[in-house]
């Protein structure tokens, strides 16, 4: 099989295209004929290694340990091993692989275990699936398991325009929550078509600063100091931090050491965990219209280093999508959807 291969630590020029073994199911797992996946956060630092740290993880000091990036997958079923009970050959699949299984999905095949994936919504494509898992369920579970929203709450998305942003807008809107989302100028009106109650240009105005206070805050890429997001969280809210610097990271990490046990303002880091049941509900609210996935471009295998270049310097609007097909497809402009 052909896969995209990180044999060292670098800038997207590092990834080549090479020939692989095809993989072979175990008896609890299923081989996949991957049509898509994406890119995201976690697969540009394992690249880059940044930071630094990523190096210290099982992944590999000097280069990685596991060569093939990607974790979100859409593809079809060509193989299951004996002991599996929900898929068979030929189903329609999505899901995705966390960093612990060593495996990726920049590739034309790859074996999974039966619960890192669900069938795949019957109204999307296999582009817009692969657009889905990690940055839907990390959206799903940084609003509902670490913010508790509830109907009526009024919730602020800080970085609303990337994968995690734009299906957080949709999956709280879906909750029943008045949502704001915190954008750039050229993101307003893609903000505005996802039904976002209102939209901040930060370049404008400083939502910190003018006086309005949330039930819930979703940073997905912060920049504040985390005294200014409290300043806007209501007294009894909670601020959810689901990316951005280090230094976020371990200022929230710091204050919700601190207000652990003294009730009042709550402050948690949301991170992923593997859930099929939380995948099965993001397909019912995609095959449900509620929400659907925003695709900046879609690359073919054989130019995921231009995808990856893409998604560095361009700040993507959603997801960028890369395409397993033999001859490749041209990258589409952005679209809500495909």
């Amino acid at each position: 099989m052909k896969a995209i291969v990180c044999p060292k630590y670098g800038s997207p020029d590092v990834l080549q295209l090479q020939e692989l073994a095809k993989p072979a199911p175990k008896d609890d797992e299923v081989l996949i004929k991957i049509h898509a996946a994406s890119i995201n956060s976690r697969d540009w630092r394992m690249m880059r290694a940044k930071p630094f740290f990523i190096r210290l993880m099982p992944g590999g000091f000097l280069r990685p340990k596991n060569k093939i990036l990607g974790a979100d997958l859409a593809g079809r079923v060509e193989a299951v091993g004996s002991t599996v009970k929900q898929f068979k050959p030929g189903d329609e699949v999505f899901g995705y692989l966390p960093s612990a299984t060593g495996r990726g999905t920049f590739a034309e095949y790859v074996c999974a275990k039966e619960n890192a994936i669900t069938l795949k919504p019957s109204n999307l494509t296999f582009e817009q699936a692969a657009a889905v898992p990690v940055a839907a369920m990390t959206a799903l579970q940084a609003i509902r398991a670490n913010g508790n929203l509830q109907p009526g709450q009024k919730v602020l998305i800080n970085g609303a325009s990337g994968g995690v942003g734009t299906f957080s807008v949709q999956i709280a809107k879906a909750f029943g929550a008045e949502v704001t989302a915190v954008c750039s100028t050229r993101n307003l009106d893609l903000l505005r078509s996802l039904e976002a109650d209102h939209v901040i240009d930060y370049k404008k105005e400083d939502f910190t600063q003018n006086g309005q206070q949330y039930d819930l805050i979703l940073a997905v890429n912060g920049y504040h100091p985390i005294s200014d997001y409290l300043r806007a969280l209501k007294p009894e809210g909670t601020y959810v931090v689901a990316g951005g610097s280090l230094a976020q990271l371990f200022q929230a990490a710091s204050n919700k050491k601190r207000n652990a046990n003294t009730g009042g303002q709550k402050t948690t880091i949301a991170s992923l965990v593997q859930s099929q049941e939380d995948l099965t509900f993001i397909k019912e609210l995609l095959e449900s219209g509620k929400i659907m996935p925003v695709v900046d471009g879609c690359y073919p295998l054989n130019k995921t280093s231009e995808a990856f270049w893409y998604y560095e310097k361009e700040h993507a609007r959603g997801k960028v999508v890369i395409t397993v097909e033999p001859n490749g497809q041209p990258a589409h402009p952005l679209k809500v959807g495909i």
